[in-house]
């Protein structure tokens, strides 16, 4: 017998998840600063003052913090896959970390990555069938193992890709996430895993962005990137991509903004000769500051696609639950107006 209704739980999670971030968030910041732990400008950064980047260890926390809270209010969505996206995101998050404080080589992180997305696999968490228009459909079959891990690696790198000015990345997660909630609660194709996860990712998130618009007191990093994007990946597996309809392809319109930047940024690189692991300054973002925009301008522009894709993607699911998304869209902006105001 759970204490928690599972509406209440999306309710519970998001908000301690949000509270946990906004004063871990702070202590993040002074630990980073008090051991060098900064981003430096450089010629592909726009920031012009030292930045601490362990962001992502404040998500990583108030995600897995709330995890824990709720379990111990006897509310635990019991299932196969949970192993699997705890352990993985956890990994991904490592991963990040690392990174972040030895800067370690492309080639290496994209084993190390699929070798994570591997480990999930054997969990459990698959793409086994796809759903074309007209009816059509196939078992994956042997093919299963390489779509589910170009899935996830694709998207984590995706949403890493897109942190490059203040408040983006945390923005599109934060929509993306809840886009996502909404519809696996609304569907019931995953019982209780995939949403309380993905509304406890995005209260945290929220939180983390009141640090992270321009100007930036901290920046995610790979850590937060990475670990944020697997949520997503795994979290649309287990959730949407579930349904036995074309259905399955919800998440990439719910993804859309990582998804076509990765998308041109890869394709660009190999038409140049370039690995497509080889960073650049011409991403969507970047595009757009050279266009004249502000970072802010920048930001809200492509924060309105993503929620404009999620709101599509509701409507195309469940029209009914629309208006939820309206609601938790109106209540993020709420919160993060009260948090400026707190911080001034």
């Amino acid at each position: 017998m759970t204490i928690l209704q599972l509406s209440e739980a999306h309710i519970i999670g998001a908000v301690i998840s949000f509270l946990l971030s906004i004063f871990i968030v702070p202590v993040v910041i002074y630990f980073s600063k008090k051991q060098g732990l900064v981003d430096n400008p450089g010629e592909r950064k726009i920031h012009e003052h030292p930045v601490p980047r362990l962001g992502g260890v404040a998500v990583w926390l108030s995600t897995m913090l709330t995890f824990l809270f709720l379990v111990f209010l006897s509310y635990y969505p019991y299932g196969s896959l949970l192993s699997g996206i705890l352990l993985g995101s956890s990994l991904m998050f490592l991963l990040g970390l690392i990174d972040d404080i030895y800067c370690l080589d492309a080639k290496f992180k994209l084993f190390i990555q699929l070798s994570i997305a591997t480990i999930v696999y054997c969990l459990g968490i698959r793409i086994e069938d796809v759903y074309l228009p007209f009816g059509l459909s196939f078992h994956l079959g042997f093919l299963s193992w390489f779509v589910t891990t170009a899935w996830i690696v694709g998207v984590s790198n995706a949403v890493n890709f897109i942190d490059g000015i203040d408040g983006l990345a945390g923005s599109v997660i934060s929509v993306s996430a809840v886009t996502l909630g909404l519809i696996s609660a609304g569907m019931s194709v995953s019982g209780m895993v995939s949403p309380l996860i993905a509304f406890i990712l995005a209260g945290a998130m929220l939180a983390f962005l009141t640090y992270n618009f321009n100007p930036a007191k901290i920046f995610m990093g790979d850590s937060g990137a990475l670990f944020s994007g697997f949520l997503l990946a795994t979290l649309s597996i287990t959730g949407v991509m579930q349904t036995a309809s074309i259905a399955m392809w919800i998440p990439v319109l719910v993804l859309s903004v990582p998804v076509v930047d990765i998308t041109f940024a890869s394709v660009r690189r190999i038409l140049k000769g370039k690995s497509p692991f080889v960073a650049d300054a011409e991403h969507i973002h970047h595009r757009l500051l050279k266009a004249g925009f502000s970072q802010n301008k920048a930001v809200l522009l492509l924060t309105g696609i993503a929620v404009l894709s999620g709101a599509l993607s509701v409507l195309l699911i469940n029209d009914s639950i629309i208006k939820y998304f309206l609601y938790a869209m109106a209540l993020a902006a709420v919160m993060l107006l009260l948090n400026f105001q707190a911080r001034k």
